[in-house]
């Protein structure tokens, strides 16, 4: 659950896959703690929304790909000077960006 929150905030970090497997965890060892992680405010609608399929909210997908983009470039750029981790970067940047683009966008609020 903490390296969701924490993705939230570093791009190359996962937030999905960590917010999946936090609410699959709970879900499985306690219903209790399952229905209050939906219930949050900001993550609770977030993991409703990609768990029924409805996606995600315009706004956030442009958030998210300014802060991506941002991010991973000026870390590409001034972090490293290795090649080959400037080459991973570019394919985590590829990746992230054909997966948020390729969800289904939801309406109303997010």
């Amino acid at each position: 659950m903490a390296a969701g929150v924490v993705g939230i905030v570093v791009p190359v970090l996962p937030t999905t896959p960590f917010l999946l497997l936090a609410a699959f965890c709970y879900l499985r060892g306690s219903p209790r703690l399952y229905n209050a992680l939906l219930r949050r405010r900001f993550i609770g609608s977030y993991l409703r929304n990609y768990l029924e399929g409805r996606g995600m909210a315009l706004r956030n997908k442009i958030y998210t790909l300014v802060f991506l983009w941002a991010t991973i470039i000026l870390s590409a750029l001034l972090a490293t000077d290795s090649l080959v981790l400037r080459i991973v970067l570019a394919v985590v940047l590829v990746g992230v960006t054909a997966h948020i683009v390729l969800l289904r966008t939801a309406h109303g609020k997010p």
